[in-house]
């Protein structure tokens, strides 16, 4: 009866399962009979509940997990589970076992042990590979919702010339609000309005969008001058010209290809026009140039006599063209004569030089003459009278010369700035002989171009005017990173002689070229010698890095784009023809008065977007003169809508006492200072959590409007994305299901991937979580969280549910995904949206990379513990809690496995082949011929969850940028090493993770977000991977190699590579990666630096103060440093585990010759006899080092002389009379050693006790002398390699591109010179 009441809450939550409306009814319902019934499944709090989703929702995410579940099972059932059976059996069924060990319970049926060994592994491998199958899943889904969803249609510039000219159309629907109201929704075709040369307001808001954005390239140095002009459409359209002008890049060497094929047409009039209108392109460049002829001469001739011949002329030529006579009445070889002849007059009217008046006059009639008497079959009777023949008769005055008092041409003509613009764009078009497929050629500019058209096709909510738009604020925490980089920064060289200026030209060689044009500057040195120019440079490079500076120039995008918008809703349909840059460039007069369209424009901005950088220390930095300060007020001088919010600490006497008072200050710029707006006191100091939540928190208060975006301090925005603003804006008020959301999730595009080979595996890892990933994570399955910080908060819903920053100090330590499980579980919903993107940063060094995956880890291991987790587990269905969990804390578990899998596993093997059980089953499995024990017995049960993670990658390389590139770059990344950082990276998840979920202490670890360019001591490396590689990657040596000698089941070499390959791959990952990834890191100089330094450290002692890098004890020390905080339960497993250990001694020894076969458990003790010995020698030698070595140095000696002997002898005795070999000598270190890091393990887990019996500073000792060995067996091979010059060349190409690979080279070679004068 108890059991029925205590299961009916459970019961009827299982029967209304698939009724969500039903449950979540019940759920918000206050009715104290629904209380009843719920009184275990229900606590009475008001977060999670009513969290279901709809019906077709949860069928989809339900459908989701049934197929992965029954594929799961089916895999481990016929692969895992069936192939065991029998061979378990055969195992069960084996009598007498010969024990090589002595064997406690030697009479045991069964051979349980041999069982747990051959199971344990597959049950690891079962419980795990549920995270397999749904990364194989999640891949397939999101691959197709991605490819739904039209992501990559238009991924290079041919896709993009192809659909070019639904641009305007797609524009127009998506970013031009309209009245019409939109049926969102799937369709197989997108097709679009075209804009026609009649809807002239449209094509002129597309051409002030576009080139806005093409301008904001040219500015950011992605193309050059003349990229920027081939990419520009018309501002404003000639009314005359009755088509649409596209950018020139579009009509490139269409009109000489158009030349050659008349110049030698001989049919019809009607196939010529036929084969010039198959090319689109062609055609509207014919036509254009045409009729921008017509315009020339129209411009420039003003002589009513000229006018009237070449009125006739061109009446005469579109008379035969509408006839379908032309090429009958015609010649059309002399064609290329007259357009060069053309082409020279435009080339001087470009330059508008009044002395070369002479000259066109000149062309002017070459022409006339190239027309009436070359191309003309027959005279024009009109032309004839006019006294114009093409015959002999010579005109009395010579046409445009204007000898008569008027003149017969205007030259130079009136200049305006669409004259310019005509011009130059028909000059281009004459002369761009070669196609401009490869306009831009910039990688960064293609990808930007082709995901901003891309994303006019994808399904979005249509725009509102600006005026009627959610105002919204952006927030950016900012502590003490780098804002611009000094001059000095800049040139500041490294050991390789390698300063940032230097690798920047290398990394990015087009764009630094772009920049020496913009400053018109020819070398370095000419840029240098200007002031402006180098503030100009310091901000190119700022741009380029991970600054403030960058991340509010993307940001103040959101402004600008903003002010272009609300020109387009605002302005006459004449203004806009006159265009957006008269606007743009306002007169002093039109900046004061408050009626102007750009006082309007700079009003309804100011209105619609805030950007608040919340820069906490700004008010310290500015009292203690920082450089820094400095550049956040420039920047704010620079961006006058900038406001920086900072904590104020300020001594104030109160009641005779003095004390700090904290205050939430909000500054701007005035008059290039700051100004005060608010200032708010604070009941105390602000910073009582984790650092960057309690950031966000002071500021939060000064943001305004309905949305709020958080962008990181390592972030970017660029224009063309700040267009979309507004409609993704709008999906606030769009149906997402049951509940409006309140975060809108954002895809990021990682912009350091081309700084270096780790850099482009972390962007490529990261691309695929916040793309593919993230899209699964939204749809089906609504488990999206928060992750990072380009995401849309819902800012008033967040307010009154406790804030966007959980900020406790160790639980929220990744305080960004406890916005998103706070948001679910106060019923909002999380969506995620591809057509927009903005830029973020990544750490890209080996050791950045690691403290960023530690962080993480560590907060993955806090989440473990948090009731938010606990909550959402308890409250979501059972199919969307397994998606909760797979996708944050399973992801961290289910690494741990993977990793726990090869130790179980070789463990497992290593007890099978020391005890003789392992013997004896493969000799019985031969006598009777059972193939089946045998393969079960050599099987493999290692699963590389590293390279699968590559999948999601694969398929989103293939979605964006084509299936062909994605294998390509795969293939690239194998042979950069990939696979070892991944292995590597899973380590690192690992270790961090394990430890905060043994004994806490989770922290912040600060990267850096330099360029990483240095190369890391060895010494550094020891300290950071010491325990959660190195040390592993050892142990797990030292396991395959007794394996390798003790097992039976692998009879050869080969055999025992194929069963373990995959682990000497872990090993040697876990072991080298560090080296292989650091810069310089085989170069023999810096090996022998790095020895010196290493050794500096590993001898030097501790004390107070002294930091970690210093000295070793200090480090060791704070490696301890959860051991002393941990609880009785932590303890206790730090000491379990390190029994593992004790396998090795006890099982080599009665291996060993020495011991004659004995099986008694006396070998045991006698070995630990060894130990103690040892121990004793040791301890007597460190004692006698303090008491005798100052005053009695001959006694000492004396007494290490008796040691020595007395070892020999023993040693002799030993092998003459007990059989010892040297083979023993190295058996027992395999046996020794573990069990002394066993011994030392439990001594620092038992600190205490050890140091109340005075025995800490033999543990010390210990300790640092298997530190010793440890570095030694590491650095040997790093040594070795380092032998040979071309490893450390082939590692530099490995790690950077080849441009720098080549540049660092020549500079080392520079910088040896360097050395060799001082000299």
């Amino acid at each position: 009866m108890a059991v029925a009441i205590y299961l009916l809450p459970n019961l009827l939550v299982a029967m209304l399962f698939i009724f969500p409306m039903l449950r979540r009814w019940i759920e918000n319902s206050d009715w104290h009979i629904i209380r009843f019934l719920l009184w275990w499944s229900q606590p009475r709090i008001y977060v999670g509940r009513g969290m279901h989703e709809s019906q077709f929702t949860l069928i989809k995410y339900t459908l989701f997990w049934v197929l992965l579940l029954c594929s799961k099972f089916a895999f481990s059932y016929f692969i895992q589970i069936k192939p065991l059976v029998k061979p378990t059996k055969d195992i069960m069924n084996i009598r007498r076992v010969q024990y090589s060990w002595h064997e406690f319970f030697p009479n045991a049926k069964y051979n349980f042990g041999a069982i747990a060994s051959l199971w344990a592994p597959v049950i690891f491998v079962y419980f795990m590979d549920t995270q397999i199958w749904y990364s194989i899943f999640s891949t397939l889904y999101g691959g197709v919702v991605g490819a739904f969803d039209r992501l990559g249609e238009i991924r290079t510039l041919g896709m993009l010339r192809s659909r070019f000219q639904s641009l305007p159309g797609a524009f127009n629907t998506y970013l031009v609000p309209s009245d019409k109201t939109q049926k969102r929704g799937f369709s197989f075709s997108k097709r679009f309005a075209e804009v026609t040369a009649s809807r002239r307001s449209e094509a002129a808001k597309f051409a002030q969008l576009w080139n806005e954005v093409i301008c904001s390239f040219r500015e950011e140095d992605l193309i050059n001058d003349r990229e920027m002009d081939l990419l520009l459409v018309p501002y404003s359209s000639d009314p005359s010209l009755k088509l649409i002008q596209w950018p020139p890049f579009l009509l490139a060497s269409k009109i000489p290809i158009a030349l050659d094929m008349a110049a030698q047409f001989r049919s019809r009039d009607s196939d010529l026009w036929k084969r010039i209108c198959a090319d689109e392109y062609m055609k509207c460049a014919v036509i254009e140039c045409y009729e921008s002829f017509k315009l020339v001469l129209n411009v420039l001739v003003v002589g009513e006599n000229e006018k009237r011949i070449i009125g006739i002329i061109i009446k005469d030529i579109e008379n035969n063209i509408s006839k379908n006579t032309f090429l009958a009445n015609f010649r059309m070889s002399p064609l290329p004569i007259l357009c060069k002849k053309f082409v020279e007059l435009v080339g001087i009217l470009k330059d508008g030089d009044p002395a070369k008046r002479d000259t066109v006059v000149l062309l002017l009639q070459d022409m006339l003459e190239v027309v009436t008497r070359d191309m003309m079959v027959n005279e024009i009777r009109e032309l004839v009278e006019l006294g114009h023949s093409n015959k002999d008769s010579i005109p009395r005055r010579q046409l445009f010369a204007g000898t008569d008092p008027k003149p017969a041409i205007v030259f130079p003509p009136v200049v305006t700035a669409q004259w310019e613009e005509q011009i130059k764009r028909l000059y281009l078009l004459l002369t761009v002989k070669e196609s401009a497929t490869d306009v831009p050629t910039n990688l960064e500019a293609r990808r930007r171009i082709a995901f901003f058209t891309n994303s006019l096709f994808m399904d979005m909510p249509r725009a509102p005017r600006v005026r009627k738009m959610l105002s919204f604020s952006v927030m950016t925490p900012y502590y003490s990173e780098e804002t611009v980089y000094s001059k000095s920064d800049l040139e500041m060289e490294n050991e390789d002689g390698v300063s940032i200026i230097f690798y920047l030209q290398k990394i990015f060689p087009d764009e630094w070229n772009n920049f020496m044009e913009r400053l018109n500057c020819k070398s370095e040195s000419e840029v240098l010698e200007n002031e402006e120019n180098i503030l100009q440079l310091r901000h190119w490079v700022s741009l380029r890095g991970q600054t403030l500076c960058r991340t509010v120039r993307g940001m103040m995008y959101y402004r600008r784009a903003l002010k272009l918008q609300a020109f387009l809703d605002m302005a006459s349909e004449s203004e806009i023809l006159e265009g957006y840059k008269a606007v743009t460039v306002p007169s002093e007069e039109e900046k004061k008065s408050q009626r102007s369209l750009y006082a309007q424009l700079e009003a309804v901005a100011d209105m619609k977007f805030t950007y608040v950088a919340t820069c906490q220390n700004y008010g310290n930095q500015k009292r203690g003169g920082d450089r820094r300060a400095t550049d956040i007020l420039n920047l704010m001088v620079n961006n006058p809508s900038l406001r920086v919010a900072y904590i104020d600490e300020v001594e104030e006497r109160e009641s005779g006492k003095v004390q700090k008072v904290y205050y939430s200050v909000l500054v701007k710029a005035v008059d290039n200072l700051d100004q005060e707006i608010y200032r708010i006191k604070l009941p105390g100091t602000a910073k009582i959590g984790e650092g960057k939540p309690e950031n966000q928190n002071h500021a939060i208060i000064f943001t305004r409007g309905e949305a709020l975006q958080t962008i990181d301090m390592n972030q970017d925005n660029y224009l063309e994305e700040a267009f979309k603003m507004r409609n993704l804006l709008e999906e606030f008020n769009e149906d997402h299901g049951v509940r409006p959301p309140t975060i809108l999730g954002v895809r990021e595009h990682i912009f350091t991937g081309s700084v270096s080979s780790l850099a482009w595996f972390m962007s490529n890892q990261e691309t695929s979580f916040v793309t593919i990933g993230q899209r699964v994570l939204a749809r089906p399955l609504k488990v999206r969280f928060h992750y990072g910080h380009p995401d849309v908060f819902d800012r008033i819903f967040h307010i009154t549910r406790g804030g966007i920053s959980k900020a406790s100090r160790g639980i929220n330590l990744s305080e960004d995904i406890f916005a998103g499980f706070n948001s679910t579980l106060r019923r909002g919903n999380v969506t995620h949206h591809e057509y927009i993107q903005v830029g973020k940063g990544r750490d890209v060094g080996l050791n950045q990379i690691s403290l960023f995956e530690a962080k993480v880890a560590c907060g993955n291991g806090e989440q473990t513990l948090s009731r938010d987790i606990y909550r959402l587990g308890h409250r979501f269905d059972f199919f969307r809690m397994l998606s909760c969990y797979f996708t944050t804390v399973g992801f961290y578990v289910s690494s741990m496995m993977v990793v726990l899998t090869v130790y179980v596993y070789l463990y497992g093997k290593l007890y099978l082949s020391l005890s003789g059980l392992e013997k004896t089953i493969v000799k019985q499995a031969r006598a009777r011929g059972d193939d089946a024990l045998r393969t079960a017995m050599a099987s493999q049960s290692v699963v590389q969850l590293g390279l699968l993670m590559a999948l999601p990658m694969v398929m989103e390389i293939g979605l964006e940028r084509g299936f062909r590139t994605a294998l390509g770059d795969i293939i690239i990344m194998q042979l950069q090493l990939a696979a070892v950082f991944f292995t590597f990276s899973l380590g690192t998840k690992v270790h961090y993770f394990g430890r905060t979920i043994l004994h806490g202490g989770a922290r912040y670890r600060a990267t850096g977000r330099g360029f990483v360019v240095r190369h890391e001591k060895f010494a550094e490396n020891y300290r950071m991977y010491s325990r959660s590689h190195f040390v592993k990657g050892l142990e797990l040596m030292i396991l395959l190699i007794a394996y390798q000698i003790y097992g039976s089941a692998a009879p050869d070499s080969t055999s025992y590579i194929m069963l373990t390959s995959s682990m000497w791959f872990l090993v040697v990952s876990f072991l080298f990666a560090p080296f292989l990834f650091n810069p310089s890191g085989f170069e023999w100089q810096k090996i022998v630096e790095d020895w010196e330094d290493w050794t500096k450290w590993i001898s030097s002692g501790g004390g107070i103060g002294v930091p970690a890098n210093k000295s070793w004890e200090s480090w060791w020390d704070e490696e301890q440093e959860h051991l002393q905080h941990t609880g009785s339960l932590g303890r206790f497993w730090e000491i379990a585990l390190s029994t593992r250990f004790f396998l090795y001694q006890y099982g080599i020894v009665y291996h060993l010759h020495v011991s004659n076969g004995d099986k008694s458990i006396i070998v045991y003790g006698l070995s630990w006899l060894v130990i103690v010995a040892v121990m004793i020698i040791l301890k007597i030698v460190s004692m006698g080092r303090k008491k005798f070595s100052a005053d009695f140095q001959l006694m000492f000696r004396l007494l290490k002389l008796f040691l020595f002997v007395g070892a020999v002898v023993t040693l002799g005795i030993l092998f003459a009379f007990l059989s010892l070999t040297v083979g023993d000598i190295f058996a027992s270190l395999l046996a020794f050693m573990p069990t002394g890091w066993a011994l030392l393990q439990i001594a620092q887990a038992c600190r205490p006790l050890i140091k109340a019996l005075g025995m800490w500073g033999s543990v010390k000792a210990l300790a640092r002398g298997f530190e010793y060995m440890m570095g030694l067996v590491i650095f040997a091979p790093v040594t070795i390699l380092a032998w040979f010059p071309f490893v450390s060349e082939f590692q530099t190409r490995l790690l950077f591109n080849q441009a720098f690979s080549r540049g660092l080279q020549i500079q080392r070679i520079l910088a040896g010179g360097k050395k060799h004068k001082v000299k």
